[in-house]
């Protein structure tokens, strides 16, 4: 199987609001919507951007999933990796593919790859509020990279709900959540491996998505929607 990656704001994307919101309300839940990440290097430099495409958006009673298409592109405009993923709203809980995690480095490495992974979705729930912790969440890989093999184990925890703030983009402004959260990435070759450790933090529009990400690497943060 071949699969490419995307980049879902770098680290964890929707959740569900409470006060009546559904699942249509979010972006990557949208058919035909188009949303674009600029990503920022430590510096707080634009050093690419991510273009985002809904398409095949099924509502079935409380349950919605659609496929996003992606498209990364580097600092001079020429595209690194393109690839698809499924996002699932059941019940009030956002799930999404834990592959779009996948810090830039890596969707570039294995855009060509042969990639299998288990389908690992990180969960954002409804009645979200300050000082909730979120659930954990695990994904495995093997890679194939032109005879190259590799196994990489990212997990994502310590996700706590820390309050509300005001974010303003090019694109809008909106009251989010702040959610900080700890990663781990393990990439191993031939059964050795070291592990990357990440801080992070996201904020999250009720009803609408991650609007921005942040860490010590860079970040990202929606500057178009259409």
């Amino acid at each position: 199987m071949r699969l490419t990656f995307l980049l879902a704001c770098s680290f964890g994307l929707l959740t569900n609001a409470s006060q009546g919101q559904d699942c249509k309300s979010y972006y990557f839940l949208q058919k035909n919507k188009t949303i674009e990440m600029t990503i920022y290097n430590k510096k707080g430099e634009a050093n690419g951007k991510q273009v985002y495409t809904v398409s095949d958006v099924t509502n079935k009673g409380s349950n919605t999933t659609a496929t996003v298409n992606s498209e990364l592109f580097n600092s001079k405009g020429k595209s690194m990796a393109k690839g698809h993923s499924e996002i699932a709203c059941s019940g009030g809980v956002m799930m999404i593919d834990m592959t779009m995690q996948l810090p830039q480095q890596q969707q570039e490495q294995y855009a060509k790859a042969d990639v299998k992974a288990d389908k690992i979705y990180i969960e954002y729930p409804a009645n979200m509020k300050a000082g909730d912790k979120l659930k954990d969440a695990t994904l495995d890989m093997t890679i194939d990279n032109q005879g190259m093999k590799q196994s990489v184990n990212m997990v994502t925890s310590d996700r706590v709900v820390e309050g509300k703030e005001s974010v303003t983009t090019t694109a809008g402004t909106w009251d989010c959540f702040k959610i900080t959260f700890k990663s781990k990435i393990t990439i191993k070759t031939m059964g050795i491996g070291m592990p990357f450790n990440m801080e992070g933090t996201e904020w999250f529009a009720p009803g609408f998505g991650i609007v921005k990400t942040e860490s010590k690497h860079g970040g990202t943060a929606i500057t178009a929607i259409k």
